[in-house]
């Protein structure tokens, strides 16, 4: 067994099953939303606001974000660890995306429970 560093003890299954479950969690709030949308006739702020204000709407958002966030994590790492060669700056890519994320995580969280 080869062991790799910057898998941090994952593996490729884990990242695979990580990536499917995300995407299906991605689809399922896609489907969520065009639901309210075709079954709400005129949205208007305070429609919105009354949705989004419902603890299974702010639960399944922020279901959604961290779906996203793992998802965009994946993704990230894969592709630098494709392109990137040099260490160094491999590891300051992903430090800087890896800070991104969190920034994203904050911002969502403060976004949906501020409603």
């Amino acid at each position: 067994m080869v062991n790799n560093a910057a898998t941090v003890g994952r593996s490729g299954i884990h990242d695979f099953i990580l990536i499917r479950a995300s995407a299906i969690i991605l689809a399922l709030y896609t489907l969520y939303l065009v639901g309210f949308f075709v079954t709400t006739a005129d949205v208007t702020f305070e429609v919105w606001h009354t949705f989004f204000g419902g603890i299974c709407t702010k639960i399944f958002t922020i279901l959604a974000l961290i779906a996203l966030l793992v998802h965009a994590w994946i993704g990230v790492w894969q592709v630098l660890s494709d392109y990137i060669k040099p260490a160094l700056l491999r590891g300051g890519l992903q430090f800087f995306f890896s800070v991104l994320l969190l920034v994203y995580l904050a911002a969502g969280l403060l976004t949906v429970w501020g409603v």
